[in-house]
């Protein structure tokens, strides 16, 4: 377990790339589908009930949330894809909001791309999987709501998805996950230590000044 992300603090909701933070330090964007758990899942790893806004109603992240770590790291929040029920303009300008982010954001470091074990590897999960691919941006999966299924059929499914992620040429790495159970949060945090490129040591360090 690393402390320094249950210090994590909300900076902006940007509907629009201009008025983003600066782009320095390094960030750490969450994708996923609408209803695959992404904003409980942040949640859970910081230990923090409402940081990121948990509905019922899938859909509801619209906008690029951003959330400071501390000073030079942050986690974005991206819109859901695949399920919200709006409009199909909306949907077209939440793509678009999530393709520009991507494409141009220079403090980028890596993606965890969050997916229901029920429902692995959609097609737009696979569209994320080959745009970390073409970008060369290092990729963990947390597939969320393991809880729903017994441990067996989760690592079955897990091996699964390791076994087809693994011809990438970029890192991956895949692990269960469930927010109900606080299941894998301590290996989330190693996994996220080792994307932001920073050690253990120094995390700590940062988070007890």
């Amino acid at each position: 377990m690393n402390p320094i992300y249950h210090q994590a603090k909300f900076l902006i909701s940007s509907p629009e790339l201009k008025i983003n933070p600066p782009d320095e330090g390094w960030e750490i964007a969450f994708a996923g589908r609408s209803n695959a758990g992404k904003s409980s899942a942040i949640n859970t790893l910081t230990r923090q009930k409402n940081l990121a806004r948990v509905s019922k109603t899938p859909g509801r992240t619209q906008m690029l949330n951003f959330f400071a770590i501390r000073e030079g790291l942050r986690f974005v929040d991206l819109p859901g894809y695949g399920y919200a029920q709006v409009a199909e303009a909306v949907k077209i300008q939440w793509q678009q909001l999530l393709e520009a982010y991507l494409a141009s954001r220079q403090s980028l470091a890596a993606l965890v791309l969050v997916m229901d074990i029920r429902h692995p590897l959609t097609a737009y999960d696979r569209q994320m999987v080959n745009w970390c691919q073409h970008s060369q941006l290092p990729l963990h999966i947390i597939l969320t709501k393991a809880d729903k299924l017994s441990l067996s059929i989760g690592q079955k499914i897990l091996s699964e998805v390791q076994e087809e992620l693994s011809v990438l040429t970029v890192p991956v790495s895949a692990q269960l996950f469930s927010s109900l159970k606080k299941q894998g949060v301590d290996e989330l945090h190693a996994s996220l230590d080792k994307l932001f490129g920073l050690n253990l040591p120094a995390l700590n360090a940062g988070a007890a000044a």
